[in-house]
């Protein structure tokens, strides 16, 4: 594939990503999380039908693809798709998008550790801007879902919903790491349709538990569409689509376009969503945004470790 279409590919999965973030907070207003959870991965799985057939000239699967599958889909669907509406729910979709910005620097941890990748001195400074403007947008208490007179276990709700994000940064650059050994012998559509099957067992039990007492018939025509929207986008396109780049793009490279999660999340919540950045919290998603231009600006990194 020409690198640059896999950059393309790479880069729009991303801002998928981060509008569908964005645009999930009123899904979570008007449907239980886990029913939300599950509905998306019916949606993607009724569309990814046909991707389940084994190809011809696919490998069996080893015990070590079947367990990255599972720990793909894991980590990288049903628990960043629960700690990410849990927290949008406590929080807003500028706040998600600040603390998301920590996503490259997070694949280079992970990296380093599970892919045995050195970390330069540029990278280490990097994960400390994306940390100082983090905290930064934390210490303003502005701008959030809801009142910090709420609390859970004396803690402010709005401070569990950006826990609840971060957790999901986590998986979500494990979902980076690991999702680069499972293309070395899948292709995209296979590796989409099977992340999101394991998604839908394991959501299922909860999934029905939450449709029991759920009352349908409140739920108007545009949440329908709007639904549609988030579980293709989440389950299918986002998938196939960093799957697709991700063959042709080292998964240190690849870090540097999850930018483009944080940015079109926090564009999505100013723009179409009524929410606003002060001037702090602008200065917050700068220094965290410069973390990652540092990151992955070209230059003279170690070379990774083999």
């Amino acid at each position: 594939m020409n690198r640059w279409l896999a950059y393309l590919c790479l880069a729009s999965s991303m801002a998928l990503v981060g509008s569908y973030v964005a645009l999930s907070k009123p899904l979570v207003a008007a449907m239980p999380v886990f029913l939300l959870a599950w509905l998306r991965f019916g949606i993607g799985g009724l569309a990814m039908a046909r991707w389940l057939r084994k190809p011809a000239d696919e490998p069996p699967l080893t015990p070590r693809t079947r367990a990255l599958l599972f720990l793909e889909s894991f980590l990288g669907n049903f628990l960043f798709s629960l700690c990410m509406l849990f927290g949008v729910k406590l929080t807003t979709a500028v706040a998600a998008g600040v603390i998301m910005s920590a996503i490259p620097a997070v694949v280079a941890v992970l990296s380093a550790l599970f892919l045995h990748e050195r970390i330069g001195k540029r990278s280490m400074a990097a994960i400390a801007l994306a940390a100082i403007g983090i905290g930064l947008f934390s210490l303003t208490k502005a701008d959030t879902a809801s009142s910090t007179a709420d609390t859970w276990a004396g803690m402010p709700l709005p401070l569990w919903g950006n826990l609840l994000i971060f957790a999901a940064v986590v998986c979500e650059a494990s979902y980076v790491v690991i999702g680069k050994r499972l293309t070395q012998g899948l292709g995209p559509k296979r590796i989409s349709s099977l992340i999101n099957l394991v998604g839908f067992v394991l959501v299922t039990p909860m999934g029905l538990w939450a449709a029991l007492s759920f009352d349908f018939s409140s739920v108007s025509t545009s949440f329908w569409l709007l639904l549609v929207f988030y579980g293709l986008a989440a389950s299918v396109w986002t998938v196939w689509l960093w799957m697709t780049g991700l063959k042709a793009v080292p998964a240190s490279q690849a870090g540097v376009f999850t930018v483009m999660l944080p940015v079109s999340a926090a564009a999505i919540g100013v723009l179409f969503m009524g929410e606003s950045l002060t001037g702090v919290q602008a200065l917050a998603f700068g220094i965290a945004l410069l973390g990652l231009v540092l990151a992955t600006l070209p230059g003279r990194e170690p070379p990774s470790a083999h």
